[in-house]
């Protein structure tokens, strides 16, 4: 799998950072804080489209990118 490097948090140390890249068929491969229990329960509490589940499945997880980091996310 190709990917284009993205950016990275720009205020990040060397040590681990939140990174988004591209692959080549235009999805989003984001490196970032795994949110934590707390978060995980407010998205339950938010919930989603009528019907469909909030949990949140063994194969998907749940990550918090910086506000900061928005400026590098492709806008509708």
């Amino acid at each position: 799998m190709a990917l284009r490097f993205i950016a990275i948090d720009p205020d990040t140390d060397d040590d681990g950072s939140p990174t988004i890249w591209e692959d080549e068929n235009g999805d989003l491969i984001i490196q970032s804080y795994r949110a934590d229990a707390a978060t995980l329960a407010a998205c339950v509490e938010a919930g989603s489209s009528p019907g469909h589940s909030t949990d949140v499945p063994p194969h998907e997880t749940v990550i918090r990118l910086p506000a900061r980091m928005r400026q590098f996310l492709a806008q509708p």
